[in-house]
């Protein structure tokens, strides 16, 4: 099914319980899409040649567990829908036994960028890719939004920089930056069940971004917003 990798935990991917983090598994889904590109000849090269890119503008993540440090797994992904400039792709992360332990889907759109607009793709290239069937995964329930009124915890949160380390190739906030970002708004302790984010507007180096976060029940929304109040991301972690 699609693209795979074999990998074993590294000790630089643990959190302080001897566990993949989730900005490593993001980190693993990452590389596991661009692995497949560049080996289909459709990667960052040939793409920014075209004055292209891909870029995130959601991600759905359901976590059974997270692996143990030298636990051996396997990453892997496949595009399952593509329409125009947009195209679904899902992710996974199985055991040594092929057991289930993560899955994400998430939506991404064809990028000119010279002009920073939606793009659709060259005759031919979305050729390369096999499409597969949907990973079944919860409905998502409508876009993420700050909740409101009787029962909602307000956190208090500093404001954060955008330092160089930050950014990736298109010199904008890596997407799986934003996420851990938002894992320093919420508990330390905080066990993810699922995790959901949406990106509205790239943040760029000396950038500052200013958290807004919200507790309801076991869920809690990270709005990552710049001085004026707009949005660049908002998050939903689900314990």
């Amino acid at each position: 099914m699609g693209y795979e990798f074999k990998s074993r935990i590294r000790y630089s991917e643990t959190d302080t319980n001897g566990n993949l983090s989730l900005e490593a598994l993001m980190n693993y889904f990452q590389d596991a899409s661009t692995f497949q590109s560049e080996e289909l000849g459709v990667g960052l090269k040939p793409l920014y040649e075209l004055g292209l890119a891909w870029v995130v503008a959601s991600w759905q993540i359901e976590i059974e567990r997270f692996p143990r440090l030298l636990e051996e797994v396997t990453t892997g992904t496949f595009p399952h829908k593509f329409h125009s400039f947009l195209g679904e792709r899902n992710f996974y992360m199985k055991d040594a036994e092929g057991n289930m332990i993560a899955k994400a889907n998430s939506l991404w759109t064809l990028v000119n960028l010279k002009e920073m607009k939606p793009c659709p793709p060259p005759k031919g290239m979305m050729d390369k890719y096999v499409i597969e069937p949907k990973l079944p995964m919860t409905a998502p329930t409508g876009k993420i939004r700050l909740p409101e009124g009787e029962g909602v915890e307000v956190i208090e949160s500093d404001n954060l920089i955008v330092r160089a380390y930050h950014l990736d190739t298109n010199n904008h906030v890596n997407n799986v930056q934003y996420i851990r970002m938002g894992i320093g708004c919420v508990p330390r302790d905080l066990e993810f069940k699922q995790v959901r984010v949406e990106y509205r507007k790239p943040a760029f180096l000396n950038a500052t971004i200013v958290p807004v976060v919200r507790k309801l029940g076991n869920v809690y929304t990270v709005s990552l917003q710049d001085t004026e109040g707009d949005v660049y991301v908002n998050l939903e972690f689900t314990s």
